[in-house]
């Protein structure tokens, strides 16, 4: 087990504390048939980013708030099989609301309506699509989080599940710690994860002192 430091932790939401991938899988491949797009691939291309990042991407000339809007639509009506992963309730019972932030590329309604579906807590820190003007892999959402717990980017641990989160955590300066839920092994190495792990039960929190004192992390090697 290797052991490490930190003052703040900043997690992705979908494919770090929610599994939500069913959901998202249905929402994109709809939209995706809808424009005559293949539906697997516009699934990769969503993952980790703003939604309407990937809408510009595939319909440069299109009304892309409105796709948006329709896109939002459905994510916000379909949270059908949308759980906690494993160990994502126990680790965040167990630490002082202070010490951590979620950064997702969700907007704010979208975030807090699959934390109710999950059971989780809404925390008092979060960074949406709505509160950034660049989206992952740029650096910008992290660097709001670890803002808003009050830290340099550098002393905070980053949970990811995209290879684009990684980059964006990455560049930032944070440690980065990736899962495998969502992305596989070799491309969250290839984004420059610190410790790729199958989920939170590889990782112990060893020490949660309070404000202004070390979180410390037990991370399986």
């Amino acid at each position: 087990m290797i052991e490490v430091a930190c003052r703040g932790l900043l997690f992705d939401l979908d494919g770090v504390l929610v599994d939500s991938t069913p959901a998202v899988a249905r929402v994109w491949t709809r939209w995706a048939l809808a424009h005559g797009f293949d539906a697997e691939d516009t699934v990769r291309r969503a993952h980790g980013r703003p939604s309407i990042s990937t809408i510009r991407d595939l319909l440069p000339d299109a009304d892309a708030e409105a796709e948006n809007l329709i896109v939002e639509r459905g994510e916000l009506d379909d949270t059908e099989g949308v759980v906690p992963l494993p160990g994502a309730r126990e680790l965040l019972s167990s630490l002082f609301s202070e010490r951590w932030a979620i950064v997702t590329s969700c907007t704010r309604p979208l975030a807090e309506t699959r934390l109710r579906a999950a059971a989780l807590p809404i925390p008092k820190r979060m960074v949406t699509s709505d509160d950034i003007t660049f989206g992952k892999p740029n650096p910008e959402p992290y660097l709001k989080g670890a803002a808003l717990l009050g830290l340099r980017v550098q002393e905070c641990v980053v949970f990811e599940d995209a290879p684009a989160g990684v980059r964006a955590g990455k560049t930032a300066g944070a440690i980065v710690v990736a899962f495998t839920t969502t992305s596989a092994e070799p491309d969250l190495e290839a984004a420059g994860a610190d410790f790729v792990l199958w989920g939170f039960p590889a990782v112990s929190l060893l020490s949660s002192n309070g404000s202004g004192t070390p979180i410390r992390l037990g991370i399986e090697a």
